[in-house]
């Protein structure tokens, strides 16, 4: 058994349609658990373009710091024995040596063709489906093109939309309004500056979401034109393919592997940790597919994560409720859900300019808590009653987390781009969230 910084430690890895790669892995966390040896499971998520050792050093840091805290600073955990289960799923691919590839999805500087082709070339290895492929290669052989033909730029939408599920488009994040607009007019609102700018301190303006990078422009940037529309496009593509793949993993593979668990031992309690893409595949856990029965969660924290800000929302538009809200008003996480916010998340922060443009709103600023189009690592939950806002406090801070509630903890004091999420406050944080339970 392989244990990090004390806690033993399992990974179980998962295919893109949410299959557990290799069931030995299972198997392992199943036989030390039904011992019993542990009170209480963690069980964390990376985000969008993470290796596999990217996201195996961001484990280990991360429990580095839960270690250092939970040892330190709370007491109320004393008596609890902890195991972690580490989700690592194909974020972008797995590749040839057996590491989920990482391509970043946002590319810095003037927009060329050439630029454009990188795009095609990352969305492509993140499908790597032939037939999809093909598609993507007559796409490339428009791009000459786009610049000058209208029809041209209404084929190249049609083409790349075509290569991604449409199954799990919504309303809250404008991908219904992705799939359903004219592909011309697509192109056209996306050619159109994306002006929310980076928060003052931030480190350089995070580039991707998933690993943290400096100097690049992000999901959406100032650059205006019909490349800048078909790299917002290709971003905003390959955004709905990691978001739509992170749903199928959670609801599926990791639900699946959660019902196993709970089946051997109905004592265990449950907590979910998610980052980035991460924070959708885990909440998509704690949701569970249709039609079974609901696997109870004992806590969950979402560290930046990239959904919707309206994923736990009420009728945030008068009429839809989040994809999620069924998470929270049906209870199936029993204790506190957490979710860190920070206005230095360039990442989250720039990616929902792209919805706002799409959806057809034209403000100059966009994606912040009052725009319709959001996201949870910006802005926290928006539009849920259950909801309160506070800070991220320091290690000892008093917390009075609530079962059913929401705590939206803004981080701008410590978390200062996308993946700094390896702070001992956040770990406090999310040990004063499994210790209410």
């Amino acid at each position: 058994m392989k244990t990090v910084s004390g806690f033993p430690y399992f990974e179980v890895q998962f295919t893109k349609d949410g299959k557990v790669f290799d069931p030995a892995e299972e198997a392992a966390l199943c036989d030390y658990l039904k011992a019993p040896n542990a009170s209480d499971l963690i069980v964390i998520s990376h985000g969008w373009n993470n290796t596999l050792a990217d996201a195996r050093a961001l484990y280990a840091q991360f429990l580095t710091c839960l270690r250092t805290v939970v040892a330190n600073a709370v007491p109320k955990l004393k008596d609890r024995s902890f195991a972690v289960l580490a989700v690592l799923w194909p974020s972008m691919k797995f590749a040839d040596d057996g590491l989920i590839a990482s391509g970043a999805a946002a590319i810095g500087g003037p927009v060329t063709a050439a630029v454009v082709n990188k795009q095609i070339d990352a969305l492509e290895s993140a499908i790597k489906i032939p037939a999809a492929s093909k598609t993507l290669e007559r796409a490339r052989a428009l791009v000459p093109a786009l610049e000058n033909d209208v029809k041209a730029r209404e084929k190249f939408a049609d083409l790349i939309r075509s290569v991604v599920p449409a199954n799990n488009a919504e309303v809250e994040d404008a991908s219904k309004a992705f799939f359903a607009r004219n592909g011309g007019e697509l192109m056209d609102r996306l050619s159109k500056p994306l002006t929310r700018p980076a928060a003052p301190g931030s480190r350089g303006g995070a580039a991707s979401i998933g690993v943290a990078t400096s100097g690049a422009a992000g999901i959406g940037d100032a650059f205006s034109g019909v490349l800048a529309g078909a790299r917002n496009l290709l971003n905003y593509t390959t955004y709905y393919l990691m978001k739509d793949r992170a749903g199928v993993v959670g609801r599926g593979g990791v639900n699946g592997v959660l019902r196993d668990v709970k089946t051997l031992r109905s004592d265990l309690r449950l907590h979910l940790v998610g980052h980035s893409f991460g924070g959708r595949l885990v909440t998509a856990a704690a949701d569970g597919p249709d039609g079974k029965p609901v696997v109870p969660v004992d806590s969950m924290t979402l560290l930046q994560a990239a959904f919707s800000h309206s994923g736990f929302a009420v009728k945030f538009d008068g009429t839809h409720n989040g994809s999620f809200r069924a998470v929270v008003a049906s209870h199936k996480v029993r204790g506190p859900i957490l979710i860190t916010h920070s206005k230095y998340d360039t990442a989250v922060g720039r990616e929902y300019p792209l919805a706002s443009r799409i959806a057809g709103q034209d403000a100059a600023e966009l994606g912040d808590a009052n725009d319709r189009f959001g996201g949870m690592g910006s802005n926290g939950a928006q539009h849920t009653p259950e909801a309160s806002e506070g800070p991220l406090r320091a290690v000892g801070g008093a917390y009075t987390f609530e079962a059913g509630k929401v705590y939206n903890l803004n981080a701008d004091a410590i978390i200062k781009e996308h993946s700094d999420i390896c702070h001992d406050e956040v770990a406090y944080a999310v040990l004063e969230g499994i210790a209410a339970t």
